[in-house]
């Protein structure tokens, strides 16, 4: 007998036809959200999907599970490693100032274990990872220093359970946390990985260990910084003072010749480095400098130069204007000239170039899934519906989903409330350490809600808000584009184009150019589709990241991608999926 869609428990709208969303018989009742249409069902065909769980079938065929790509994490929990005598490391710790009771504390044990560098098994040290009472990762170490961790298990901090609300100083490496705690200070922790080498593009998804425990970190008042003296070292307390807040955070000073916390329990003892700690100096107050501040910067300014704007992914552009963390991009253009959609193809390129992440706070581009399925096209190279074009296949659309949950986070009014400039950068700060955002997207300025003081003019208001919004940036070292639509103007008589508009043509105030880092108009010719749209560089702040002037790029109307004028793609003149892969690696 032939099987109906009852006997798989999904429940369809009486006469149902075609394709139809409904609940999920095998994640809705469990979801924060039971009434979520995650089901998709194609009552012509036979079939069903969950874009949810990932429980997919056929009445014919019956039930199986496909990756959606955007499923939380299900970690792999580690068995407790099989303990050896500690005899063998005990000596070793001792020579690095580490005593036995520190070892028994923090339950570290010998093990023999089969390490991928040497491929076979060794003796090792095995650092276990605890949440409370249960193991979460452990971490190896060999004699030739070798490490690894449990494939599939969570990334968490080392030493979570000794953290203090008060207080607590993060290193760069367990025996370095160890050290500490000899030193008379448990409330310490370690990053997983050490300080990510310099040239790691997803930079970001290293610090995913933040995430894990976000509301247990953000509790701590005031954190120790006490990692590597090193140049590694050096990027990961930036990355962790950006992401824990600077005003929260200290910074230690390791003596001449000693690169971490152990180097200075060997080399001059428990009471040394418990100073060492207990004058770390605070981060510079805000408004306040001396040129003490910005020694090691200038420093290092002098030895490596300036820091230069990352490409955008068009050469054509690069040469006039490149992204750097920490500033301020108006962009502006008359109505339907494309400049969301050009922001957006900057965005993934970004993204898909250097690992960049990104926070979008766009009210226009709803549904969501509307503007999901535009980025999901621009980074796959081919159009998300059927057409004359070749359709994206559903891998690559799934590998596009996947992507896209790595590096985009939208912030949306889920209710009435009225969203502010400060509402969305309080949300975005959130952002910048749960997720570790490189770039926030205001689209467009006139979405926000804007109530002056009584009194207080539209000029200085504006004047106000946008020295606030670059403020923010620098601070948090992230990127901010708003997208500000000029006032209304006229098409020419004779040509009938409408004139490039300048930053001091914004609805407003000409604030929008005294405060903008950069400002760019993106402008097209209405009356020819095949003309190349113009990007105008009209300011640029700083003589690193470029120079005023004109870039055209070539627009692909199938997939909202952009490419350089004198690229040809044989497919519909589109940029494939292959192609952006090799020139992303």
């Amino acid at each position: 007998m032939a099987k109906t869609f009852a006997d798989f428990g999904i429940e369809l709208p009486a006469h149902a036809t075609g394709e139809v969303d409904v609940t999920c018989p095998q994640c809705s009742p469990t979801r924060k959200k039971k009434h979520a249409r995650c089901l998709s069902v194609n009552v012509e065909k036979g079939t069903w999907l969950c874009h949810h769980c990932g429980w997919a079938g056929g009445l014919a065929e019956g039930e199986r599970r496909v990756d959606v790509g955007w499923r939380k994490p299900q970690y792999r929990r580690p068995s407790p490693p099989a303990a050896k005598p500690l005899d063998p490391i005990v000596s070793w710790f001792a020579e690095r100032g580490i005593p036995l009771e520190v070892l028994r504390r923090n339950r570290i044990v010998a093990t023999t274990v089969y390490m991928p560098q040497v491929e076979e098994h060794v003796g090792a040290i095995a650092f276990p990872y605890y949440r409370g009472d249960e193991l979460v990762n452990v971490k190896y170490r060999d004699r030739a220093k070798n490490f690894r961790m449990e494939a599939g298990a969570e990334r968490i901090l080392y030493g979570l359970n000794d953290i203090e609300t008060e207080r607590c100083v993060i290193v760069e490496g367990e025996i370095d946390k160890l050290s500490v705690e000899v030193a008379g200070i448990r409330s310490c922790v370690s990053v997983p990985d050490g300080a990510p080498p310099p040239t790691a593009k997803d930079y970001a998804s290293k610090f995913t260990f933040l995430e894990a425990d976000g509301e247990r970190i953000e509790s701590v008042r005031e954190w120790i910084l006490a990692v590597d003296n090193d140049e590694p070292g050096k990027r990961l307390e930036d990355e962790l003072a950006r992401r824990l807040g600077r005003e929260k955070c200290r910074r230690v000073r390791w003596p001449d010749g000693c690169k971490d916390a152990n180097d200075v329990l060997v080399r001059h003892g428990p009471q040394l480095l418990r100073e060492c700690i207990e004058r770390a100096e605070p981060y510079p107050i805000a408004g306040v400098f001396t040129v003490d501040d910005f020694a090691e910067r200038l420093m290092r300014l002098y030895h490596h130069g300036w820091e230069k704007g990352v490409s955008t992914g068009w050469d054509e552009l690069d040469r006039f204007y490149t992204v750097r963390p920490g500033e301020f991009t108006v962009v502006t253009g008359i109505p339907n000239s494309g400049k969301s959609n050009w922001l957006d193809a900057l965005l993934v390129n970004l993204a898909t170039l250097h690992g960049w992440n990104f926070a979008l706070f766009s009210p226009e581009n709803q549904p969501l899934e509307d503007h999901m399925a535009r980025l999901c096209e621009k980074w796959a190279g081919f159009p998300f519906e059927e057409g004359p074009s070749t359709r994206m296949d559903e891998e690559s659309l799934r590998q596009a989903m996947q992507w896209l949950k790595e590096h985009f986070v939208w912030i949306l009014p889920d209710d009435d409330t009225d969203w502010t400039i400060d509402t969305v950068l309080d949300r975005a700060k959130a952002l910048v350490f749960r997720r570790g955002i490189r770039g926030l997207v205001i689209d467009p300025w006139n979405e926000l809600e804007h109530d002056p003081p009584p009194g207080m003019t539209e000029t200085t208001y504006i004047s106000r808000v946008l020295k606030r919004v670059r403020q923010w940036a620098r601070r948090h070292g992230v990127h901010v584009w708003i997208v500000a639509h000029p006032q209304k103007l006229y098409r020419d008589r004779e040509s009938g184009e409408y004139p490039v508009p300048t930053l001091y043509d914004v609805s407003g105030s000409a604030h929008w150019r005294n405060k903008a880092d950069n400002g760019i108009c993106v402008w097209r010719h209405f009356g020819d589709p095949n003309a190349p749209v113009e990007i105008h560089v009209q300011k640029v702040r700083f003589r690193q990241i470029g120079r005023i002037g004109l870039a055209r790029l070539r627009y692909h109307p199938a997939t909202g991608t952009y490419s350089e004028l004198g690229f040809m793609h044989p497919l519909n003149d589109m940029p494939s999926l292959a192609e952006r892969r090799r020139k992303a690696q």
